[in-house]
């Protein structure tokens, strides 16, 4: 009976803490969602809102490492819980990085709304952001789900973020060597699209972590990458 209450306890324990991860996760989103529309619609007001919003899930990532430390401290849990409680741990810290990128979109917004729109550049980061919103989306479902291949399928995915980036950089070089006068901008807009990217990145470690939580396998450590505007040259 004594080991029954201890087993239920600990479900409850982790029923919580997955709990708050997935209502870290939907902040995450809306701040994606949100940090690209304030940039699109150079609203500030909307930019002032996501990056006052961070400053919460920063809160829920300390309040989901506390709990995982007190579920270790206090439950003794096995291989395979502990593999679980690992995993939450990593995952809240791939979603705060996520929600720092947001807050660096929105701090732009300000700066942007002063300077001319360089063609459909914001537009076109948008895009690329719905895309990573997307895949975030489906890996917090992955992992509640426990679906290895549906993580799988997100792994994927981030070569289509990387080629949206490739795109947007070279645009911006054109933009950059047709007039002067766009080189404030591209590079405000190229910092921001990069965030993005980095987004995906994070957003595939997230489908990694699921993969491994299921698998007790962590993926091919040379996942596909299609983002090659930082590798040295003659590689």
């Amino acid at each position: 009976m004594q080991d029954q209450h201890i087993a239920s306890a600990f479900d409850r324990d982790l029923e919580a803490v997955q709990a708050q991860i997935m209502k870290m996760g939907g902040l995450v989103e809306d701040a994606i969602r949100n940090g690209a529309l304030s940039l699109e619609s150079r609203d500030e007001e909307l930019a002032e809102k996501v990056r006052a919003g961070d400053k919460v899930i920063d809160n829920l990532e300390i309040m989901i490492n506390e709990s995982a430390a007190r579920v270790i401290a206090l439950r003794a849990p096995t291989a395979i819980d502990l593999r679980l409680i690992l995993s939450v741990i990593k995952i809240s810290a791939n979603l705060e990085r996520i929600g720092d990128y947001a807050n660096n979109m929105a701090k732009r917004t300000g700066v942007l709304s002063q300077i001319a729109p360089v063609n459909d550049s914001a537009g076109a980061i948008r895009r690329m952001a719905r895309t990573v919103e997307a895949m975030l989306k489906d890996a917090l479902d992955a992992y509640i789900q426990r679906d290895a291949e549906l993580a799988a399928d997100i792994i994927e995915r981030d070569q289509e973020v990387d080629q949206m980036y490739n795109a947007l950089f070279r645009e911006f070089l054109t933009f950059m060597m047709e007039d002067p006068r766009n080189i404030t901008a591209c590079m405000h807009l190229h910092f921001i699209a990069k965030n993005v990217e980095r987004m995906g990145d994070l957003v595939t470690s997230i489908a990694e972590q699921v993969i491994y939580l299921v698998t007790g396998q962590h993926p091919d450590e040379d996942r596909p990458k299609a983002d090659h505007t930082s590798m040295p040259a003659g590689s």
